[in-house]
């Protein structure tokens, strides 16, 4: 099945925001960034940007880099962070585009890449 030209456009400038929202992040302290299109999987989302911090400071500083830049292009989030920099594990939902900025105790005890292994992996920076 194909998707129409709209829908092929709303993906296409949601991978946009998802790579340039990996761009971000590789300038800061997080490891092991992937970009993965789910766009076919699932109607929560098109992207998930999916990066690790090594401590509460540095998932605080992810998330700010990004917030700022997305700020300087007039996009906002959907709503509020989900999660806590305590609980090592932060959400930020850009409606097409869902960053999960987790500790790596946390990124290796959810697997969120091994969960959602059907989804191809757009972008991999460690």
């Amino acid at each position: 099945m194909t998707e129409s030209p709209s829908i092929a456009a709303d993906v296409s400038a949601s991978r946009a925001l998802a790579l340039q929202i990996a761009d971000v992040i590789a300038e800061g302290p997080a490891r092991d960034t992937v970009v993965l299109d789910i766009h076919g999987l699932t109607t929560i989302s098109d992207f998930f940007v999916i990066t690790s911090g090594e401590n509460e400071r540095q998932l605080r500083a992810i998330a700010r880099d990004v917030r700022d830049e997305l700020e300087k292009i007039n996009v906002r989030p959907n709503r509020a962070d989900e999660g806590s920099t305590a609980s090592g594990w932060l959400l930020l939902d850009y409606g097409n585009v869902i960053i999960h900025i987790l500790d790596v105790d946390q990124r290796s005890f959810y697997r969120l890449e091994e969960l959602w292994s059907d989804a191809p992996t757009l972008l991999a920076i460690e």
